[in-house]
């Protein structure tokens, strides 16, 4: 009604009544009659409702593609973002939100990140995660209900994170003398271990290798290799994952032990990460407090620039994105088996005897 007084709309205004028509010959239902004088109600949502319809109809799209894993992990991360929200705000009308509320929401994690008891601080990418939720959820559902240009209360809110929090790769000998001795891992789920082995030569974020497929495990082909896919109900991190990966050293041993892939695993890269981060603790194989079951991707990239591989392998073999203009494919994989096995750690026949290759 607000819009309809707010404009020179007598035109307007007479057609809407003309439409309506005499009301004592079949009237319109009360709906039909309520948007013809501009009546009816703007539809509405609370910020729990709105959270609902985002992740079940505005994102639908979105979600798709994803695994169960990546939904639940999607899903948390938005629905923790309104949670702390609502503890702080209640259950607001998405129309009753302002940036008064929006405030207590970053107050509430600047104390957090910057605390005056002297108590750890958390870092600001925690607060930027909620922030961000709460920005997306409240733009993408007025984008739905057709109030595009709705000013976001959200708008405008960052902390910068100070708390960087570096991985460190491990060094080489590192690896030879402790990581690749023999049995090291008895006792560990022998999928996790064989998956572990394969990390250090293939350079794989681990959730790449813990959900590949048995069609992308080529070990008759000329040079074996794996191929980092995406498939109809997972995705990847971006496009440039997409890559094909030469087996060796160790890790063409351990995908001959693991044929059809890591099923256990599968879609469960939390439990992954928990069990060879509790087995490294447990070995004393992190050197550092910096290190982490990641740190074999950063030790990957480090070996393979110290050896002075091409950087446009680095990249594909990596799955980063090149900055540089895209010709070729890369290179061929026996160029690229050729390559790795320059800085392809040996295997010793007493590894091969032991745990987890012969289980």
């Amino acid at each position: 009604m607000d819009s309809l007084i707010s404009r020179d709309t007598v035109t307007d205004l007479l057609h809407r009544l003309q439409a309506l028509g005499p009301l004592k010959e079949a009237p319109h239902p009360k709906e039909e009659q309520d948007a013809l004088l501009g009546m009816a109600k703007t539809p509405s949502a609370t910020i729990t409702g709105a959270m609902e319809l985002y992740l079940s109809e505005i994102v639908a799209d979105e979600l798709a593609s994803k695994s169960p894993e990546q939904v639940n992990n999607f899903s948390k991360i938005k629905r923790r973002a309104v949670a702390n929200f609502v503890n702080l705000n209640g259950d607001l009308d998405m129309r009753d939100i302002t940036r008064e509320h929006a405030y207590a929401v970053r107050k509430f994690w600047h104390e957090r990140i910057h605390p005056k008891d002297g108590s750890k601080p958390m870092s600001g990418s925690s607060g930027n995660k909620d922030l961000g939720s709460l920005r997306k959820l409240y733009r993408r559902y007025f984008e739905h209900i057709g109030e595009e240009e709705r000013e976001n209360p959200f708008r405008n809110m960052r902390f910068k994170d100070k708390i960087l929090t570096k991985v460190m790769p491990f060094k080489d000998d590192w690896v030879r003398s402790r990581i690749l001795a023999p049995d090291v891992f008895d006792g560990l789920n022998r999928q996790g271990a064989l998956l572990c082995m394969a990390l250090i030569e293939t350079g794989c974020r681990p959730s790449e290798l813990a959900n590949i497929r048995p069609e992308n495990i080529r070990l008759d082909a000329e040079v074996p290799h794996i191929r980092i896919r995406p498939t109809k109900d997972r995705e990847l991190k971006s496009g440039a994952s997409v890559r094909d990966i030469p087996l060796v050293s160790v890790a063409l041993e351990a995908m001959r032990q693991a044929p059809n892939g890591f099923p256990h695993y599968r879609d469960r890269s939390y439990l992954l990460s928990t069990s060879l981060t509790k087995a490294f603790k447990a070995r004393g194989l992190f050197p550092t407090k910096q290190h982490r079951i990641y740190s074999f991707r950063h030790s990957f990239e480090n070996r393979m620039l110290e050896a002075g591989l091409d950087f446009g392998l680095r990249c594909t073999l990596m799955g980063h994105r090149n900055p540089r203009p895209e010709y070729g494919d890369g290179g061929s994989l026996a160029y690229r088996r050729d390559e790795l096995l320059k800085i392809a750690h040996p295997v010793s026949d007493a590894l091969l005897q032991s745990y987890p290759f012969k289980g």
